[in-house]
């Protein structure tokens, strides 16, 4: 077998949006978690409306971040693209 082909994991702790923690194994340094067993409706046994508009905004902040980073990027090629004609004018 290969060896050091596997992740390593960590003792991390997990962080509840309730304020709840525990202790798991992950891959991942940190953990944040929206929903727990302390804090699930079907745990608890209490009624509670979860909050979906959030999840939508955060969707949608990061579509734009992607949108941005696509338009500079193309704008940078639009720019080196610009750039080597003139070059290859100076040097005839």
């Amino acid at each position: 077998m290969k060896s050091n082909i596997h992740p390593q994991n960590h003792l991390v702790t997990v962080t509840c949006a309730c304020g709840n923690t525990f202790e798991t194994l992950s891959t991942s340094p940190e953990l944040k978690v929206e929903v727990c067993a302390a804090c699930h409706p079907f745990f608890t046994g209490t009624q509670r409306f979860v909050d979906t508009t959030g999840r939508v905004e955060r969707f949608k902040q990061k579509l734009d971040a992607q949108k941005k980073q696509a338009e500079k990027i193309a704008a940078k090629k639009a720019a080196k693209k610009a750039v080597k004609p003139l070059e290859e004018a100076k040097a005839e």
